[in-house]
């Protein structure tokens, strides 16, 4: 993939990603929370594989609760847990996402798009 970063100037995209494969899943699903495995795996390019194993991890360390909703799966983010890796600031997940998503902070939730567009 190559992206221009000046007038005539091609270079090519870099291979990373500043977020975690688990990060951006947890962002997935903090925008949907009845979001499918495929539309996940087509949303990050990855496989229905990974993000299934990458949400039993996350559901493995308590950080996501999966209900079953009839043929669909429910998830909801534990964002009172601490970051895995937290150091002495003891961050917890629902921090991090709500500056990387705009929520409800009361409810984790997405505002809708009627209170997003209102003054």
């Amino acid at each position: 993939m190559a992206t221009v970063t000046s007038p005539g100037v091609v270079t090519s995209a870099p291979e990373w990603s500043f977020l975690t494969n688990h990060a951006r899943v947890l962002l997935c699903v903090a925008h949907e929370p009845g979001i499918r495995l495929r539309d996940i795996a087509d949303t990050l390019d990855v496989t229905e594989r990974t993000v299934h194993g990458i949400l039993t991890d996350l559901a493995n360390a308590g950080y996501v609760l999966k209900e079953r909703d009839g043929r669909r799966n429910h998830y909801e983010i534990q964002r009172h847990l601490p970051l895995p890796e937290a150091s002495g600031s003891q961050r917890t997940i629902g921090e991090v996402l709500d500056l990387l998503v705009e929520t409800d902070t009361a409810t984790g939730r997405r505002p809708s798009r009627k209170a997003r567009k209102s003054p």
